[in-house]
């Protein structure tokens, strides 16, 4: 069966923006859950738990970005698949891709869960916050597999053109989780009490029970990248495919590493400053969840519309793709920085009590960070953009220079004279310096030249499709 959407036909802003708009509500459901669960944690279980549960969450985004670049090297290459109408190939990539990335969810659950330990060390975490950011993290390890088993469906999914279904599914997950947050934080009737180990549990749960129902849709709708059972010999290991995903998913991951690592060694700086620093510092950060959501959106939406238009043959069609993105990308992020501006302490006070000194600094990191995010975000289109062809290491060497050479070694070398304000200013500086970098490869970079082959790497039809 044929996929019943294509993004190589038809007006690029509209289609664009209908494709970007329940990937854009997923996140944003994604952030009320985080900012939901926050909300019981913080305001009931304290601020040393809201630390222990933002350090966590730091790990998991780290772990997500590896993820994240296999996912989203498979979703290029299902993209281009689709586009140049060869669904045999795109299946070939769905089995391969997926053995892959069981075994390597697995994995990082596995070392996650026995290396907690060190990794609450490594992070410098408040002494009061230990225990209890050891028990969040080892259950959300174990919720790993299911939930890289979503990511990469939704991934794959969004390649084929359809980003509906993820989103169902996600709002099913979203449900769930804030539904059993107070549940098994507090416990009721014959549910007991767990406290922190309880909003853990609550995101394995929905994330198991979500993964498991989104495939069963997809068996029971006969999706046409589903792999029935004369087509198993498709989970097999197809090596020149595992190259594609190595090479070009590695690179994406990376950038993904670049980001998450970097912020965890400013992270490790803000916790220096004691419990009310980091919690202060993990309730702007859930603001800035909401604010990166318009370019996250809409920079999947671009790759997955730019691969299949790539795949196509239809490079007029591209740069009208990255325009579109850009300018939605600034309307709608420039807008939520706004409104989140003008809300900023009753905002924040969400997360914090009324009276704490830590909603006092919140605000304060808010003013200086926040309106960054539209440069970071811009720059992001533009990488979907180039990324889209195959064109996976410029955007690394770009986050590198721009996060590990200029970003961190700010933060560190000012530390001693504006203490947690060179932490702050280090992230205009950074957000600054990638855009101007990704305009100028874009307009003058030899992306275009790039090709990610895997739609001409067979033509042989499978056998039932």
């Amino acid at each position: 069966m044929p996929p019943k959407q294509s993004l190589t036909e038809g007006s690029i802003a509209p289609a664009l923006l209908i494709f970007s708009l329940p990937i854009l509500f997923g996140n944003i459901l994604q952030s009320i859950n985080g900012s939901v669960n926050a909300v019981w944690v913080g305001k009931y279980l304290g601020e040393a738990a809201l630390a222990a549960v933002g350090n966590a969450n730091v790990i998991m985004f780290l772990l997500f970005g590896v993820m994240f670049g296999f996912s989203m090297a498979s979703t290029l290459m299902v993209a281009q698949c689709v586009g140049a109408k060869n669904i045999a190939e795109a299946k070939r990539v769905v089995g391969t891709s997926a053995v892959f990335f069981l075994g390597l969810s697995l994995a990082m659950s596995l070392l996650g869960f026995f290396l907690a330990q060190w990794l609450v060390g490594w992070l410098h975490i408040p002494p009061d916050a230990v225990p209890l950011a050891l028990t969040y993290m080892r259950i959300i390890f174990l919720a790993l597999p299911f939930m890289g088993g979503l990511f990469f469906l939704m991934a794959v999914l969004r390649g084929a053109g359809d980003s509906r279904t993820p989103f169902a599914y996600l709002l099913m997950a979203v449900v769930l989780d804030i539904a059993l947050n107070p549940l098994l934080i507090f416990g009721w009737g014959p549910v007991p009490r767990f406290r922190i180990a309880g909003s853990a549990m609550a995101t394995l749960i929905a994330q198991a029970l979500s993964f498991i129902a989104l495939v069963a849709h997809l068996y029971r709708t006969r999706h046409f990248l589903c792999i029935h059972r004369n087509e198993l010999r498709l989970f097999r290991v197809d090596w020149p495919l595992v190259r594609l995903l190595v090479t070009k998913g590695t690179p994406m991951g990376l950038q993904f590493f670049v980001i998450s690592s970097s912020m965890i060694a400013l992270t490790s700086l803000v916790n220096r400053f004691g419990s009310q620093e980091t919690a202060a510092f993990n309730a702007a950060t859930q603001l800035w969840n909401y604010v990166q959501m318009p370019a996250m959106s809409i920079g999947a939406a671009v790759s997955s519309m730019a691969a299949q238009n790539v795949g196509a043959g239809k490079w007029d069609r591209v740069g009208r793709v990255a325009t579109a993105g850009v300018m939605f990308n600034l309307l709608i992020g420039g807008s939520l920085i706004a409104i989140i501006l003008l809300l900023n302490r009753h905002a924040l006070g969400l997360f914090l009590p009324a009276d704490s000194a830590a909603l006092r600094i919140s605000t304060h990191i808010n003013g200086i960070v926040i309106w960054s995010y539209l440069f970071f975000g811009t720059s992001m289109i533009l990488f979907a953009v180039v990324r889209a062809t195959g064109a996976v290491m410029p955007p690394l060497i770009m986050l590198v220079i721009s996060l590990w050479l200029i970003r961190v070694p700010f933060a560190y070398s000012m530390l001693d004279r504006w203490q947690a304000d060179a932490v702050w200013w280090s992230f205009p500086l950074a957000s600054g310096t990638v855009l101007l970098m990704a305009v100028a490869y874009y307009r003058y970079g030899g992306w275009r030249k790039v090709r990610l082959g895997v739609a001409n790497l067979r033509a042989a039809p499978v056998p039932g499709v």
